[in-house]
């Protein structure tokens, strides 16, 4: 890949190629080489015609011996069977090297998609990454790649037409420099388009992702058809781009393909011209005919798939920039699991893209039983606060740590099997419930899923399901109602017994039944040795929480015993439970 593909397409990946991008395009390498080797001999076969045309002209026509024809026809038709076996088996080849690159590179990508959703700015942004595997795969299955290969073979074909003669040579030569000028011209233009094209095709294919995500909003409140019009006018835009970026493309590509029957058509007539003057046979001059257009058809190949060509750079170079900017350390050393304290040193939160902290200066320590309640006013970052503590976001300040390691220390993936996690927005996957319970593992633990269900007060409710845990529940859990969802959520975060329960608003869509089944949950939680974290709006939700933690105006106003801190900060602590929900003060 590295001679062929490596001097235009992989410049980029050279100059600034993720190592995981660079070596995908390495492992690709020896593909390609047997691409070139058969592209060597499928144009080595393409002097069969004109060497064919040559002798039938100039030998059997001469001696009208029909031996001799029988003999050069078996020839021409074995070598050109030869050459379309070479060329099918070099089609696969290419369409299998696009596969190849992806089955090396599809981990990494996956992996930025996650991080990116949850640090990504812009609707949208995530998905970047798989739309440039999508267009770097495209290219490599393409006719681009062959095009590229039979370009060297150009002087070779043009350098046969200056043998037969200097004069036909020579006008080869300036055809295939007004078709070199034509391929410039066309990168050119491709180069001022490409940016803009891939810009508005994510600003167009966010707007509709985010109308999926949202449509039961906007069909009950009447947006439909001012997200329409939105829509209408980003795919406008869109395609008035794509449309600048193919006529250039198109325009190009037809003075090209004119160029061509001219340059053709020109040979013809030097040619005869020649015979008639006695310096050429009409064998030769056909021959030089057919050279000339070989020559010169993987210019024009070129310059039709340089678009994608020009597109492919680009996505290596957006793919590459994407692996960077999300790229996590993984330690090398596994730590033994947590079993004995959380501590929060002086942590502060700025949500990712931006410089403005959310929360400031937070610090706590918890020990194996504890259960913190974290409370405050709407906006105070409790949300952000906890994501940290996960870490979904990575602190901007201070250190996180689980017996006495940071979590940067952790690798992530072995970090997760010690946390279990509640968000506030719960997140199902289309699959069934065992599925969802066992995070989506490849061979779910039935024993561990039953385990995890019953100790989130889930297993009576699950049962009741049309197939129980083998229950399909849709994308994002669209058969089960909010209740389900939350308490299915709630035994996928107990799962696997892990050491770090963080849970954010557990309650918002449980009834009385499915809020008891937590405090019985959360109870047996602190029992295990394990530690909870709560965000918690109802005091009744409060009664198995030891400590509490109390943020408002972005900074920690107080951390304690539950009884202290609500002495200091709710009126009328001492009310009973049941209350209405916590009445917080400045």
């Amino acid at each position: 890949m590295q001679s062929f593909l490596g001097a235009p397409l992989t410049s980029a990946a050279k100059a600034d190629a993720h190592p995981a991008v660079a070596a995908a395009l390495s492992s690709c390498r020896r593909a390609f080489w047997s691409v070139a080797l058969f592209s060597a001999v499928v144009n080595l076969l393409m002097l069969t015609g004109p060497l064919y045309m040559l002798q039938v002209y100039d030998r059997v026509l001469v001696s009208r011996s029909v031996p001799t024809l029988v003999a050069l026809t078996v020839l021409l038709v074995g070598a050109y069977a030869f050459q379309g076996m070479l060329d099918i088996i070099r089609s696969r080849v290419v369409l299998r090297i696009g596969a190849l690159f992806e089955r090396q590179i599809g981990g990494e990508v996956h992996g930025a998609v996650v991080r990116l959703a949850v640090g990504a700015g812009r609707s949208g942004e995530a998905l970047q990454p798989v739309r440039d595997l999508d267009q770097i795969r495209s290219f490599m299955s393409s006719a681009g790649p062959i095009a590229i290969v039979d370009l060297p073979w150009m002087p070779i074909f043009l350098g046969v037409c200056f043998l037969i003669h200097p004069a036909l040579g020579l006008l080869s030569v300036a055809a295939a420099a007004m078709l070199v000028g034509a391929t410039v011209l066309t990168a050119r233009k491709t180069r001022e388009f490409g940016s803009t094209v891939a810009r508005d095709t994510g600003t167009r294919q966010a707007l509709v992702e985010a109308t999926r995500r949202n449509a039961e909003s906007a069909l009950a409140m009447g947006m439909s058809e001012d997200l329409k019009s939105r829509w209408i006018s980003a795919s406008q835009t869109y395609l008035t781009a794509m449309g600048l970026a193919t006529d250039a493309v198109s325009s190009y590509g037809s003075v090209t393909k004119v160029l061509r029957l001219l340059a053709q058509s020109a040979i013809l007539g030097l040619g005869a011209y020649l015979v008639i003057q006695n310096e050429l046979s009409a064998g030769a001059m056909i021959a030089a005919s057919i050279m000339m257009g070989r020559a010169l058809a993987p210019v024009e190949s070129a310059i039709a798939n340089w678009r994608s060509f020009q597109q492919a750079r680009d996505s290596i170079r957006r793919l590459s920039q994407a692996l960077t900017r999300t790229a996590v350390p993984r330690p090398a050393t596994e730590l033994p699991p947590p079993a004995h304290e959380l501590a929060v040193e002086q942590v502060t939160v700025v949500a990712p893209g931006t410089a403005r902290p959310i929360v400031s200066n937070i610090a706590f320590s918890l020990s194996a039983g504890d259960a913190l309640g974290v409370i405050g006013p709407s906006g105070t970052g409790k949300t952000s606060l906890v994501r940290t503590l996960v870490g979904v976001w990575p602190a901007a300040r201070g250190v996180i740590r689980l017996d006495r390691a940071a979590l940067d220390q952790w690798d992530m993936t072995r970090l997760g099997r010690h946390v279990g996690y509640l968000s506030q927005t719960v997140d199902l996957f289309d699959g069934t419930v065992a599925e969802n319970i066992a995070r989506m593992g490849l061979a779910p633990d039935s024993a561990a899923v039953l385990r995890a269900a019953k100790a989130a007060g889930a297993h009576d409710m699950i049962l009741h399901l049309p197939d129980g845990y083998d229950t399909r529940i849709g994308d994002g859990g669209a058969v089960l109602s909010g209740g389900q969802r939350q308490r299915v959520a709630l035994a996928r975060a107990l799962f696997g017994d892990p050491f770090l329960v963080v849970l954010d608003e557990p309650n918002s869509n449980l009834d009385t039944e499915g809020e008891e089944a937590l405090q019985a949950a959360i109870g047996d939680l602190r029992a295990r040795g394990m530690i909870v974290i709560m965000v918690a709006q109802r005091p009744s939700m409060l009664s198995h929480c030891n400590k509490l933690l109390y943020l408002a105006a972005g900074t920690q106003q107080a951390f304690g015993r539950t009884e202290d801190v609500l002495k200091r900060v709710v009126p009328k602590a001492a009310e009973p439970a049941g209350t209405p929900p916590l009445r917080v003060v400045g």
